[in-house]
């Protein structure tokens, strides 16, 4: 089998953590390329310290150093459209992993066009789905950038021959990421999962000391605490009164659903490569704005636009979880559920207990509903009787199906 060409490779865009995983896929692509290597870390909201990526990357001879805060951008132009849509893979997954890889490829692109690389690379490995979402994105932007995929490539099968490639190169890795952890974790602003190993059997339930973002739902406060979520045109834009900017937003649901044991979420997913995968989620704020956003357009949205929403967001969230946010259809979808969003303004009232987010209250200048039209006390506005016609004619086709089919017994 031929290996891959290594020529012609001068410069390369890294997506780089300054972890394990991307020390040696930063010093490998140095080795096995002899190329020069820009990194580039994006501050999404992990909950980490990005800075240090900095001084790793000037140990390692790296001159061009990439370290950007995309809070905002991320959940203005990503989060918020794809909230839009209402998206849950497999009708219960937010999609907090899928949706942040297009903004760090778009990244990529950006800064290889900067510094004239000609070349991306990635941390994904060869059996899961970022390695498509990456490599999709790249190709979207620049049809001709060359990708360079290293678990796909070399020969280092495990974490353990990380290390010791780590060690035989005087890579520094700080002792606490030694130790095997008992799961890999990806996190940002949105979400933070946990995957693989101690979870790698579907009967298991997950040990309680690994939640991060969450209390459980049985150590939430005993009373219930009551939030006002105001929207316009779709998208969250103040709580209790406070406006806020997207990323302060999402942080501010995210302590509100922790606080409360919100967001948690067991599953097993269907992969795009093919197989199975369980994986562990907290999305606290993401599930208290899911919510809220139904209650919202359940009084402001049309019921033909509605019911067409539910239709198109399965495809739309298997397009962003399969990587293809960067997709004409993807686009066209979009353009269709935001034309459908400029009334959706005004406020919902939820209720956060133990684990449980639940509307109990919603108001919009623009509402259609009509509390003339639904009483069930006297009206002027409703004749019953119109209801007649109506039915009869939605039963003719049954009607007449009846009839062939007594015919014909």
């Amino acid at each position: 089998m031929t290996g891959p060409d290594k020529k012609g490779v001068n410069k390369v865009v890294l997506a780089y953590s300054g972890g394990l995983d991307t020390s040696v896929i930063l010093r490998w692509l140095q080795e096995e390329y002899g190329c020069e290597v820009v990194t580039f870390t994006a501050d999404l909201g992990q909950g980490e310290e990005v800075e240090p990526a900095r001084a790793k990357a000037q140990a390692a001879g790296v001159k061009d150093i990439y370290i950007e805060d995309l809070r905002e951008e991320f959940v203005r132009d990503y989060v918020f459209p794809m909230f839009r849509a209402n998206a849950l893979y497999e009708g219960v997954y937010l999609l907090g992993t899928s949706i942040a890889r297009p903004l760090i490829a778009k990244r990529q692109i950006e800064i290889a066009k900067e510094t004239g690389a000609d070349a991306v690379s990635h941390g994904a490995t060869g059996k899961g789905n970022d390695q498509v979402r990456f490599e999709l994105g790249y190709y979207a932007l620049n049809p001709d950038i060359k990708v360079i995929a290293p678990w796909r490539e070399w020969d280092l099968d495990g974490r353990q021959e990380l290390l010791n490639y780590a060690r035989s190169h005087q890579i520094s890795i700080p002792r606490d990421k030694e130790d095997e952890p008992p799961y890999s974790t990806d996190a940002n602003l949105l979400h933070i999962s946990y995957e693989g190993r101690a979870l790698e059997d579907p009967w298991i339930a997950a040990d309680e000391a690994m939640f991060t973002r969450s209390v459980s739902p049985e150590a939430a406060p005993d009373e219930p605490q009551i939030i006002e979520i105001e929207f316009r045109s779709g998208d969250p834009v103040a709580i209790d009164g406070e406006v806020l900017s997207p990323a302060s937003l999402l942080m501010k649901l995210n302590k509100l659903g922790g606080a409360n044991g919100i967001g948690r979420l067991d599953l097993v997913e269907n992969r795009y490569v093919g197989m199975k995968s369980r994986g562990v989620y907290e999305t606290p704020g993401g599930t208290i704005l899911s919510i809220a956003r139904r209650g919202i357009e359940s009084i402001t949205l049309d019921r033909g636009a509605a019911h067409l929403k539910d239709e198109l967001m399965p495809r739309y969230a298997e397009l962003i979880y399969n990587g293809f946010w960067f997709s004409p259809e993807r686009e066209m979808i979009q353009s269709a559920i935001d034309q459908s969003q400029k009334n959706v303004n005004g406020t919902v009232r939820v209720k956060l207990f133990k684990g449980a987010a639940t509307v109990i209250g919603r108001r919009s200048p623009d509402s259609l509903y009509s509390e003339a039209h639904v009483t069930f006390e006297a009206d002027s506005v409703y004749d019953q009787h119109d209801a007649q016609g109506f039915i009869k004619l939605n039963a003719l086709r049954l009607r007449l199906s009846e009839a062939a089919r007594r015919r014909n017994s």
